[in-house]
């Protein structure tokens, strides 16, 4: 089973990119225990273990190109992977657990969403 890609804008380059502000975030898979002596010891679990998380907004988009994006992440329900190319990255899985849509003038909305990396085949 191949993987959807992100259809905005690699499949359309005149489509609009996510704005300026996109925040990274990292989540190092680390578990922690506290002995009773006060020492603390930290264990990296998995060879993949910094997946990364990102908050992207499409601002003053157009409704059409909107609802592609919204009509995309829908098929996907949160839960099936896509491969998208983050700002200064290199592509890899990801699944879209939440966004939402505003419409803050006539005919134009915005996206926010939040892209987090899986691990999978």
């Amino acid at each position: 089973m191949t993987t959807p890609a992100f259809p905005i804008p690699s499949s359309n380059p005149s489509a609009p990119h996510p704005s300026y502000g996109a925040k990274k975030t990292s989540r190092p898979n680390v578990q922690t225990v506290q002995f009773g002596d006060g020492y603390t010891k930290r264990l990296v679990f998995g060879e993949n273990q910094d997946a990364k998380v990102w908050n992207l907004n499409w601002s003053n988009i157009s409704e059409t190109d909107a609802d592609a994006i919204e009509s995309f992440l829908e098929a996907r329900k949160g839960q099936e992977a896509f491969t998208w190319t983050p700002p200064s990255g290199s592509s890899s899985k990801w699944i879209c657990p939440n966004w939402s849509k505003s419409i803050p003038y006539l005919s134009r909305a915005t996206i926010q969403a939040t892209f987090s990396e899986v691990f999978e085949p």
